[in-house]
């Protein structure tokens, strides 16, 4: 969502003459997009805002300026803080007041400004469409917020304060942002959300659409081909949507569904409001629904007053279910979350050893699933040139990079492709043929 956030961002910044650099160097405004996460993101923001007020000390030394702004969920949980803590910022601006940007950059040439405020009005309503050949250069795939904010207050989550409470869009609005998307060259859209499957905005039809109805009505978009989602709740996987994914093709069978832990007595402390046995059963409908879907999913480690054999049980969920990708974390504290103020927190070393032990099985895992596509032949979404002369590089519908030798013609396209080798993180193969390599529907498997 960071990712879609800056490109919009960067939108709204371009009416007033600001065009993207990937320097800092040559940058007039630097923007620093946030994470609250963890403790290692926020971290990081203040180390990079002191190599930046080095930067713009130098820029005022030559009489040149250096506005500096922080944005997202850093910005809205610590803004005052950053302020105190850093007098090189200019701006600290909360996600959901970003479309007013460029108001604010005026005021900031004042004197430092801050906006962490959840507004009332609907800051989609406020931004740009990005031009199309700004589309296009960020390539075939794209990413499109439907929802935000969280009610779910898992005890070790800062999401619902930093986000708010949950939000779904205008189908409408996302329908007709897709078709601006489609026509500019995109064929694949990832629907995002804090909690994406709780979606529930006014449809076209006047009623409330569930995220199903609105993937089957994106799904009709000309041009349009691939259709993901993330992040998912287990308590919102709702029928309809595991219908949808046996019942629509470009629906990618490759799903994000987070557990967090396998032991009920540690997900009842993180609030989450299912059991490890609910988690099994759900995940037996999804693939009974569509065998061949992957699953990938996020564990946290070291929660405070996990036991071994609370650890025990996730090791034993993960080698259950089996995963094609995970994210898995240590344990870290969040001021203002209640997990931070619980007894029994788990020393640093013992969380490390305990992640090492579940990436062991989890890294197992998805070297297996890539392993897997060897032999196989899959269809893949191209979406720019290869890292070699010749190359094309492209995802399969499991998200997996995929490299073979092939024309640049390609790119914007979905091709069969023998997979003949695999490494730590990518496929490599052979295009089957040239035939079928402009479809717009439909995808083998």
């Amino acid at each position: 969502m960071n990712v879609y956030d800056a490109a919009r961002m960067a939108d709204v910044l371009a009416p007033e003459g600001f065009a993207e650099t990937s320097d800092a160097e040559d940058a007039d405004l630097v923007v620093l997009n946030t994470c609250h996460i963890r403790e290692k993101a926020s971290d990081k923001v203040f180390s990079e805002l002191g190599k930046l007020r080095m930067l713009k000390e130098a820029r005022r030394a030559e009489g040149k300026t250096l506005q500096i702004a922080v944005a997202g969920c850093v910005a809205q949980a610590e803004g005052a803080e950053i302020l105190r803590k850093q007098r090189a910022v200019d701006l600290v601006v909360g996600p959901q007041s970003y479309h007013r940007l460029p108001e604010m950059l005026r005021q900031a040439e004042h004197g430092p400004v801050i906006d962490t405020e959840f507004p009332v009005e609907d800051k989609f309503d406020h931004l740009a469409q990005p031009s199309a050949e700004k589309i296009r250069q960020r390539g075939v795939s794209a990413f499109l917020t439907v929802q935000e904010g969280c009610d779910k207050f898992c005890s070790f989550c800062v999401v619902p304060y930093t986000r708010g409470a949950e939000i779904s869009r205008d189908a409408r609005k996302i329908v007709a942002e897709a078709e601006h998307l489609a026509r500019a060259g995109v064929r694949e859209i990832t629907l995002l959300g804090q909690n994406v499957n709780g979606f529930h905005g006014a449809g076209e039809d006047g009623a409330d659409w569930s995220l199903a109805r609105l993937i089957e009505r994106l799904a009709r978009v000309e041009g349009i081909v691939r259709l993901r989602y993330m992040t998912s709740h287990p308590n919102d996987m709702a029928d309809d949507l595991i219908r949808a994914h046996g019942e629509l093709p470009a629906l990618m069978p490759f799903l994000h569904l987070p557990v967090q832990s396998g032991s009920d007595r540690i997900l009842a402390a993180m609030n989450r409001r299912h059991s490890a046995a609910d988690y099994r059963r759900l995940i037996e409908r999804i693939r009974a629904t569509r065998p061949d879907i992957a699953l990938s999913s996020d564990f946290i480690v070291g929660f405070p007053g996990e036991t071994e054999a609370d650890f025990e049980a996730t090791l034993a969920l993960a080698r259950e279910v089996g995963f094609a990708s995970t994210f898995y974390f240590k344990y870290s504290p969040r001021p203002g979350t209640p997990g931070a103020e619980l007894d029994d927190q788990i020393p640093e070393a013992e969380k490390s050893e305990r992640l090492a032990r579940l990436a062991e099985i989890l890294e197992a895992q998805r070297h297996d699933f890539n392993a897997s596509m060897v032999g196989r032949t899959i269809d893949v979404l191209f979406e720019k040139p290869g890292r070699h002369a010749g190359q094309i590089a492209g995802k399969s519908p499991y998200l997996q990079p995929v490299q073979v030798d092939g024309p640049a013609s390609l790119i914007g396209s979905v091709a069969a492709v023998d997979i003949v080798e695999c490494s730590t993180n990518s496929l490599f193969g052979r295009l089957v043929s040239a035939k079928g390599a402009d479809r717009r529907r439909g995808e083998a498997s």
